[in-house]
């Protein structure tokens, strides 16, 4: 599986010219800029890490031409370089890639090339290790028999340099044994999967069906299907995934039911920038290639096109993201499906009644936290709102939530904690004892002590615990500026606290870990309510005490 299909001789890059498959195998010769540019455009290169090592040939083409007597013109290679990264914009190798060797230009042009040829060498081994990686995950998932496999697009050795990614993957279960036969979708409307899948299928000897994009489905719902397998062109860092047009009904179909559905991709693939596939820019393609096919017109003329060359698949669908690396990214880690899940099971206790209260998770430098004006116990992956730990502010001004006042006392225990995880909670106990002990415009400092459940809270004291109370402002963001000057003041503060009149709110390295600690906090507060222990509040220097009497 080492063939390549991208060589560099002697100053020109020769590959397949993928728009004559599968009918006419011609080379294609490469010397410009422009042509390279071209290729990429109109697909005769096409697949994410396919087009970012050719993006870095046509970097060293520029770099070549724009050396003249040892003279390196820097200006004119990186125009020529943001040429070739804008080429095509949704898929993140591409920039990538070219970025990379770009930043060798002022070492002159054999620089360039070195980096280049090391690139298109590390495809090969990147490729296959991801490839064995994902053919070991779907045997673990469907073992002890033999596998029925779904591909859409094209993500062979056309795709990439060497091997491929998902179909990588088939190659390696195929020299395993393990193929019963491999479906493939067409894919609409330039039929990579009927032109070059089915061509690679058939070079490698692996049995294969071409099937209409909408039959995929009912192919799942009739038992054919094992295991959905797909590349991507980007990947978030919260596991959103675009890829070819139809990517999306498969991932949806898949779940629907119950089948495996892994996305196979380098590790360049994965954008570290950017965190939801919202923010993805989806390239828009000619109307020619929906109103007919190979010259001739299939609609009637004039007729309006909706021609998006990707689309985006949210991580909660995606079972797994298989690199170089292993399994990087598995449905249940999406913050959205874990905050989902537990707002529905404190709304279920009475401790997010209507639209009150809120999770979050970080994610970097930035949170993904539940939308504003929801009712928790209908809340779903797409009710949420990813804002900057920062200043609490949107990440973007296309999301479809808003976030609430209260999400500046979550930005604030980012700021001043490890935390990885916050839940602002109501339960009827600990908001009770809070607005016993707390004050009008004052913190004040409860103590509770003797109670077993006080390990469950990690404070440093297993047998006593001193609970911050904050004053329940009308401006929430002045509660926020409050604890977060607690918090600096105090980074020895238990993860706990109360706000009088209001609530409490709880975090952790986890999410788990997060609504656990507002579990104990409640059942410990319903102890000290239950056994009638009397309790005070005074100011931060004046510890209030519940415990033995």
């Amino acid at each position: 599986m080492d063939d390549s299909s991208l060589t560099w001789d002697d100053g020109v890059l020769v590959t397949i010219d993928q728009r004559g498959l599968p009918h006419e195998v011609r080379e294609l010769r490469l010397g410009t800029v422009d042509q390279i540019i071209d290729a990429i455009k109109t697909l005769a290169i096409r697949g994410a890490p396919a087009i970012g090592i050719a993006g870095a040939f046509g970097v060293v083409i520029a770099a070549r031409a724009h050396t003249v007597d040892g003279v390196i013109d820097v200006a004119r290679i990186e125009a020529e370089a943001a040429r070739i990264a804008d080429a095509r914009p949704t898929a993140v190798n591409l920039a990538w890639a070219v970025r990379r060797v770009a930043a060798l230009v002022p070492s002159g042009a054999d620089a360039v090339l070195a980096e280049t040829l090391d690139m298109l060498a590390e495809d090969g081994r990147v490729n296959l290790a991801a490839a064995t990686h994902a053919a070991d995950l779907v045997q673990a998932l469907c073992p002890d028999r033999p596998l029925r496999m779904l591909t859409h697009c094209n993500t062979g050795r056309l795709a990439t340099s060497a091997v491929g990614t998902a179909l990588g993957a088939l190659r390696v279960l195929h020299e395993r044994g393990a193929i019963e036969g491999v479906l493939v979708d067409e894919t609409r409307p330039l039929l990579q999967g009927a032109r070059l899948t089915a061509w690679e299928l058939a070079e490698a000897g692996i049995p294969h069906r071409l099937t209409i994009d909408s039959a995929a489905a009912w192919a799942m719902a009739t038992g054919q299907v094992d295991c959905v397998i797909v590349g991507a062109d980007r990947i978030t860092t919260r596991g959103d995934v675009a890829n070819k047009i139809g990517t999306y009904m498969l991932a949806l179909a898949a779940r629907h039911h119950g089948i495996p559905f892994i996305v196979v991709a380098p590790e360049s693939t994965r954008d570290p920038n950017m965190i939801s596939g919202r923010d993805i820019v989806v390239e828009q393609r000619a109307a020619e290639e929906v109103t007919g096919f190979g010259g001739v017109a299939t609609a009637p003329a004039g007729t309006a096109v909706f021609n998006p060359a990707f689309d985006v698949t949210p991580g909660e669908l995606v079972t797994a993201v298989v690199t170089e690396r292993g399994v990087v990214h598995r449905a249940a880690d999406a913050p959205e499906t874990a905050i989902a899940r537990t707002a529905r099971q404190l709304y279920g206790q009475g401790w997010m009644p209507g639209t009150a209260g809120n999770i979050s998770v970080r994610t970097g430098d930035s949170a993904v936290i539940t939308g504003s004006g929801l009712s928790k116990g209908e809340l779903t992956e797409q009710d949420m709102v990813t804002v900057h730990v920062a200043d609490s502010a949107p990440v973007s001004a296309g999301q479809r939530r808003k976030p609430s006042a209260e999400t500046t006392i979550h930005t604030a225990v980012y700021r001043t904690t490890d935390a990885a995880a916050v839940v602002h909670v109501h339960p009827p106990c600990a908001t009770t004892v809070s607005t016993q002990a707390g004050a009008a415009e004052t913190v004040t400092t409860l103590r509770i002590t003797d109670f077993e459940l006080i390990k469950g809270l990690g404070s440093a004291d297993p047998a006593a615990i001193d609970i911050p109370v904050f004053p329940n402002w009308a401006d929430v963001a002045r509660i926020g500026a409050d604890i977060e000057r607690y918090l600096t003041e105090n980074p020895s503060a238990p993860p706990v606290l109360g706000i009088a009149g209001h609530g409490i709110t709880t975090w952790g390295d986890n999410l788990s870990q997060a609504r656990d600690r507002a579990e104990c906090l409640e059942a410990l507060c319903d102890l000290v309510l239950r056994t009638g222990r009397r309790h005070a509040f005074g100011n931060r220097d004046e510890i209030l005490e519940i415990g033995l009497t």
